[in-house]
């Protein structure tokens, strides 16, 4: 199947009718429950996840969707096309209130991710690529915005997890302290959206993430120039059987600043 950029305009509607619908829930009193791995969802983590999953089945009938919110459905391994989507990426900064929060949708083919929405509505902010044709934002003002990573080797400015800070993070910080000006710390796949866009040229991420949270942002670091990678180095596959990447992450703006494995090839 090939994508044209009518399939990247639709699906980037459905991104922002989704977010739609997680500001009406998020100056509202809701409940917030917690689910089996500890981590909380509400009814706007809900109700974005029916949304996008009806309206992308209406176009995409036979193609099948892993979903963060959604028990998984292994026949997906039989498939070279998939839908990866969180729905509400950053739940604990939707809860604190403080606008990082995004609707990601990604689509896969052969376990690479070719197009990706990251659509942040408290921002007003929609950054989205398809694999060939460049990374783009949205913004109050400018729409179809081309982005580019910078090519920065010092003053660096570095993004991290603000609510998975680990001492990993620490040491790497401590470790490269001389080439960091900046060092930031906040939710969802608008980390990734930053160093794309040349407002943050590092993005480390240690430990356990879903093929929901990467997919999206990748392959916009990826379109604007920038390097996104296992943090040994290694290529990020999706549609795998454990949708679960136990190592992290990194998205850098050039090779010179990959730190975890400096020989590694790109």
């Amino acid at each position: 199947m090939e994508l044209s950029l009518m399939d990247l305009h639709q699906i980037k509607e459905i991104a922002i009718r989704a977010g739609a619908l997680l500001m009406e829930i998020y100056d509202s009193s809701y409940e917030v429950k917690t689910k089996e791995d500890q981590s909380p969802v509400t009814k706007a983590d809900l109700t974005s996840n029916a949304f996008i999953i009806k309206e992308l089945k209406k176009l995409y009938p036979n193609i099948l969707i892993l979903s963060e919110e959604t028990k998984d459905d292994l026949n997906r391994l039989r498939h070279e096309l998939l839908f990866i989507i969180d729905p509400l990426d950053g739940t604990k900064e939707f809860i604190k209130h403080n606008g990082n929060f995004t609707v990601n949708i990604a689509f896969v083919h052969r376990q690479r991710s070719i197009l990706g929405v990251v659509h942040a509505p408290a921002l007003k902010k929609t950054y989205y690529a398809l694999k060939g044709l460049g990374a783009y934002e949205d913004n109050e003002d400018a729409l179809n915005r081309c982005i580019s990573v910078t090519d920065k080797l010092t003053d660096l400015n570095l993004v991290g997890s603000a609510s998975h800070r680990s001492l990993e993070d620490e040491k790497l910080v401590e470790e490269n302290a001389l080439q960091i000006k900046t060092y930031k710390q906040l939710g969802s796949a608008l980390k990734g959206c930053m160093v794309a866009s040349g407002e943050a040229d590092v993005y480390y991420r240690f430990g356990k993430t879903g093929e929901w949270d990467t997919a999206a942002m990748q392959i916009i670091v990826e379109e604007a120039g920038g390097i996104f990678r296992e943090i040994n180095g290694k290529p990020m596959i999706y549609n795998r059987f454990n949708p679960f990447n136990e190592k992290g992450f990194f998205a850098v703006n050039r090779k010179e600043n990959i730190w975890t494995v400096p020989s590694v090839k790109i």
